[in-house]
């Protein structure tokens, strides 16, 4: 998928590092609500080889609202993409998407280890997985 600069970036790139691909929505008062603790995973685990893919599934026109929701969060950290195709994306079929917020922990092979972990669930599993 595109950066905001529509930069193609593959998941792939990421590749050695344990990465959470994070389904989200500028429009989604859950995953909102959930960015404060992506963040404060970001600040304690990046430095230990971990990083965040932010997908959002924002829609076309609202990409305004997709980059002022990364700012206002404070996302701008790690890479986030978005093909603005809201629940068109290819995305959706690819991961099996009912809802968001969603998210897939792999490992630095790009393993899916963990899902779905929010509030302090990340953060302890990332505290098992990077002694």
């Amino acid at each position: 998928m595109a950066d905001a600069n529509g930069t193609e970036i593959a998941l792939s790139s990421l590749r050695g590092q344990y990465v959470l691909v994070d389904f989200w929505a500028s429009w989604c008062a859950p995953c909102r609500s959930e960015n404060p603790n992506l963040v404060k995973a970001y600040n304690k685990f990046n430095s230990k080889g971990f990083t965040i893919f932010g997908v959002s599934l924002d829609e076309q026109g609202k990409k305004a609202d997709w980059l002022a929701a990364v700012a206002n969060d404070s996302l701008g950290q790690w890479t986030n993409v978005s093909d603005l195709l809201f629940w068109d994306s290819p995305v959706i079929s690819m991961y099996s998407l009912k809802a968001v917020p969603q998210n897939f922990l792999l490992d630095k092979e790009g393993v899916i280890v963990a899902s779905n972990l929010f509030g302090d669930a990340l953060e302890e599993k990332l505290t098992e997985l990077l002694k």
